[in-house]
């Protein structure tokens, strides 16, 4: 596949440090109902961004084919010790630009005046670069259901309109943002031929496939796992790099529901906390500025859903309305609206990630 339908878009970067891991056993903990790799060390003291693999390693008989854990099933703790810092290399990355290919060295980003990029449709391939604000931030962005699962569901007008192609369009201009400023972005769900489009009625359909090119299960169980691993493994391979996750559905409640964007995240994680809120707090900023006769009641919350539980990325799981509730169609139907609340989640990273950088 290439290069530009994964969305690897850095300029410059390096091979992470490998890091020397202790792999001499700890305690034993007995997983319970609900624990995965992740939440287990985390219970237990222990980064599981450092020590998710050296656990597989130490436990790798006990685990299930997708590195699941068993309950009731005894497991083995590694045994945390300082990291040593070893091998560092660096790399030039290497992309088609305006048809050229060329290698990018360190401190060009101004010098590269535009990419093009077919996955946001004819209208919107030509991705021009404006800043490197988020130069060396990687960013993986999950649009909700699609494939064989469209979603929630709703006639408008006589049409079917679904969930998954309004999350997908409003993803994929954030996409597109994100990259204009100068981060690396993962599309974990993707749709080869439907693009950012700037209309109303987006026609539903069931093409769309996992990152980088995998069909979506038919299992709703198997679908979140496909798509959890995926990110996991991205996570581990640029592990000591700032990461975030960004999951975004619409949500399905009676018609008479009319809901604000709101945010869930771990409950044990502070990143994602602080990046839902610096979100949430872009979203209050520009309601109180083109609504300021309306209380906006979006919240920040944590939740126990799978996808929060079992990745890796500090993450925002974001609902953006009710499909059934004639108020939030207009938030989502319209194309407009569409591009800003993609723009109004970008502010809200863009702050998480300069407050990440002042505090490092």
């Amino acid at each position: 596949m290439r290069i530009f339908k994964t969305l690897f878009f850095t300029f410059y970067y390096l091979t992470l440090p490998s890091l020397v891991i202790a792999q001499n056993t700890g305690e034993k903990v007995i997983a319970t109902s609900g624990d995965g790799i992740y939440s287990i060390l985390r219970k237990n003291g222990i980064e599981p961004t450092k020590y998710y693999r050296a656990f597989i390693k130490l436990n790798k008989e006990n685990l299930t084919e997708n590195n699941g854990l068993v309950k009731g099933r005894t497991y083995l703790l590694p045994i945390i010790k300082k990291d040593t810092i070893t091998n560092i290399k660096t790399a030039i990355d290497t992309d088609k630009i305006e048809s050229k290919t060329i290698k990018r060295p360190i401190d060009t980003v101004a010098a590269i005046k535009q990419i093009k990029n077919p996955l946001f449709g004819k209208d919107y391939n030509n991705v021009s670069l404006e800043s490197d604000a988020l130069n060396g931030a990687i960013y993986y962005l999950i649009s909700g259901h699609g494939g064989p699962d469209p979603g929630a569901i709703e006639i408008y007008n006589g049409k079917l309109i679904s969930e998954d192609e309004y999350a997908y369009d409003v993803t994929l201009r954030l996409a597109r943002i994100l990259i204009s400023n100068g981060a690396k972005v993962y599309m974990i769900i993707q749709d080869k031929n439907d693009g950012i489009r700037d209309k109303k009625i987006l026609e539903v359909d069931y093409d769309e496939v996992n990152f980088p090119d995998k069909p979506i299960s038919k299992s709703q169980k198997l679908r979140l796992r496909q798509r959890t691993k995926i990110v996991n493994n991205l996570y581990l391979k640029h592990k000591g790099t700032y990461q975030r996750l960004i999951v975004t559905h619409v949500d399905s409640r009676s018609k008479g529901k009319n809901i604000d964007v709101f945010f869930y995240h771990h409950h044990n994680s502070k990143n994602g906390k602080r990046l839902a809120e610096n979100i949430h707090k872009s979203f209050k900023e520009k309601y109180a500025k083109y609504q300021p006769n309306r209380i906006y009641s979006g919240s920040v919350k944590s939740r126990g859903l799978y996808l929060i539980k079992k990745t890796l990325p500090p993450m925002v799981y974001i609902e953006l309305g009710n499909i059934k509730n004639k108020k939030d169609q207009k938030r989502i139907l319209n194309y407009q609206n569409r591009k800003a609340l993609a723009k109004w989640i970008f502010n809200g990273l863009l702050t998480d990630y300069q407050t990440h950088k002042n505090l490092n």
